[in-house]
């Protein structure tokens, strides 16, 4: 039986892979920790919970996560534990630098010294994935598609925590031989987001005919990957991937801002006329959903232009490749959050309408 740590997994990504593992393997542990900030919410593994060990906990406590590593034999670690609203690390730039730097550090560190044999020897079959971001390669114009090569570039405090986490996993492997890789992924979608991203942002706002902030004049391009299409990738590259290296994980979906706002308010509208059970889950009258809630807000601080990624890489080497169209992906989400109003509302706390006051409001 193969244990791993999961770190960060009541969060979206985590807690999404969490599930596509436990229903593709049987003969597996998995020890999952995570802090249960805002974004991080048990009520999203209620059902795994039997199947799992949860622990409550910070990966920046040493304490904790060497005790961790002493308690079980840890095959595999995978990170994705991360402050990852790049709004919110503008608010607070320090809480980015000491989870997704000195939170990745510890978890190396107590790796390190749980998989070491004496001088450099490691115990056979273990490894570290560090679950990165795109981002970390700045804003692309026009043309063109990041790769692996792409140098890196960071531009807001979240980007910079999280490139600054991939080179100090990158020293690790070079100065420890270190058993580890990299994946960067372009922004995911899917079900369990917690409703501060673009997404389940707007989604939610619809539903509730609240106005819809877009930043700036919303023509700023992202590469949409579906979350269960990343899980995918994510246990290839464990499993496959080769050690050292890193692999980007790519939609092939971009879509502007506005595109994205648009169409979730036409799929809404589409639903609420072919399916008229749904319409009891609208706190607002059907009539209202249009193109007249949206709100052009002020932009953020640095907002880069265009994310786009080149997933040949991982094509080539492993064979993987995003198998749900965006259009497709959009409308099982959107039903998702129609039939989970429960989920949402346990999420969004007092402290989530202060913040969205703040993010919005007088923008």
């Amino acid at each position: 039986m193969k244990t791993y740590l999961i770190t960060g997994g009541a969060g979206f990504i985590g807690s999404n892979h969490i599930k596509y593992m436990l229903k593709k393997y049987d003969n597996i542990k998995l020890i999952v920790l995570d802090k249960l900030t805002y974004a991080g919410n048990l009520k999203t593994l209620e059902t795994e919970l039997d199947k799992i060990e949860f622990i409550k906990g910070d990966i920046c406590n040493k304490d904790l996560v060497s005790e961790i590593f002493k308690n079980n034999k840890v095959d595999y670690v995978i990170n994705f534990a991360a402050e990852s609203h790049v709004d919110r690390s503008i608010e607070n730039p320090q809480l980015f630098l000491e989870t997704n730097i000195l939170g990745t550090q510890n978890l190396l560190d107590a790796a390190l010294k749980s998989w070491t044999i004496g001088e450099d020897i490691y115990i056979g079959g273990v490894e570290f994935l560090q679950v990165s971001t795109d981002e970390v390669y700045g804003s692309l114009g026009d043309t063109g598609y990041f790769t692996e090569n792409t140098p890196l570039n960071p531009r807001s405090p979240y980007s910079a925590s999280k490139t600054s986490a991939d080179l100090i996993v990158q020293a690790y492997i070079e100065t420890y031989k270190f058993p580890a890789k990299i994946t960067r992924c372009s922004n995911n979608y899917g079900a369990y987001q917690f409703p501060e991203k673009l997404i389940p942002l707007i989604i939610k706002n619809v539903l509730e005919g609240k106005e819809l902030p877009v930043y700036g004049d919303g023509t700023n391009i992202r590469d949409w990957l579906y979350v269960e299409d990343h899980c995918k990738a994510l246990d290839m590259v464990l499993n496959d991937g080769k050690l050292g290296e890193v692999y980007n994980i790519g939609g092939h979906n971009e879509k502007q801002n506005i595109e994205i706002v648009k169409l979730i308010i036409d799929i809404i509208n589409d639903l609420m006329s072919s399916k008229p059970e749904y319409k009891t889950r609208l706190k607002t009258d059907i009539s209202n959903i249009n193109y007249d809630l949206i709100r052009y807000v002020k932009d953020r601080k640095g907002h880069d232009k265009r994310y786009a990624i080149d997933p040949t890489k991982i094509k080539n080497e492993l064979g993987w490749y995003p198998e749900t169209k965006f259009e497709d992906g959009i409308i099982k989400t959107i039903i998702w959050y129609l039939k989970n109003a429960e989920w949402v509302e346990n999420v969004v706390s007092g402290d989530y309408q202060n913040y969205y006051e703040k993010m919005y409001k007088d923008r």
